[in-house]
């Protein structure tokens, strides 16, 4: 009987270990982080609409449907992987950096087989001149895969980030015309 008890035990583990389906983890950091020059930036404070930051990835479902794919996961939460893949792409966290971006995230859509999109309000502080608040509105073709979603994001995050290395010049006045 206790020989029964193991082997039904060994079976049910066995049987459970086969139906669970592994987690596939994705990231907004580039492979290679931009090698700094230019304006040094500080990414401070990001926020994003509360239905998408979460370590699931959410995507849309018809005009108003949101589905949690519940094994494709950030490596972070979604803010904290925006804040990095930010500032790896602004040249990395550069010590004694005067000039402090806030990033505001509108609206950070996937739409598989549509599109990635990001329409965010950000707000850049350089030493000695006035806050300068600018708004980027980013859409990217995607492909009907998960990797197709993350690497439109991963392009629209690398258009931003070139969008406020223009507008951290010293001296710039005003945001860059979209």
């Amino acid at each position: 009987m206790h020989r029964l008890r193991i082997l039904c035990g060994v079976g049910l583990l066995i049987w459970l270990a086969g139906c669970s389906t592994p987690n596939n983890y994705h990231t907004l950091v580039p492979a290679q982080p931009l090698q700094s020059g230019g304006p040094q930036v500080l990414v401070g404070r990001v926020s994003l609409p509360p239905q998408v930051d979460r370590p699931q990835l959410v995507v849309r479902q018809g005009s108003s449907g949101l589905v949690i794919l519940e094994t494709e996961w950030w490596g972070a939460n979604l803010v904290d992987e925006f804040r990095s893949a930010l500032q790896d792409l602004l040249g990395g966290p550069a010590p004694g950096a005067k000039t402090l971006l806030r990033v505001d995230v509108q609206r950070f859509d996937s739409v598989p087989g549509q599109y990635s999109a990001l329409d965010a309000l950000w707000r850049l502080k350089r030493p000695g001149e006035a806050e300068v608040t600018c708004r980027t509105a980013l859409k990217t073709p995607a492909d009907n895969s998960i990797s197709g979603l993350v690497n439109a994001h991963q392009a629209n995050l690398r258009k931003l980030a070139e969008t406020v290395r223009s507008t951290a010049v010293p001296g710039r006045v005003g945001c860059p015309s979209s």
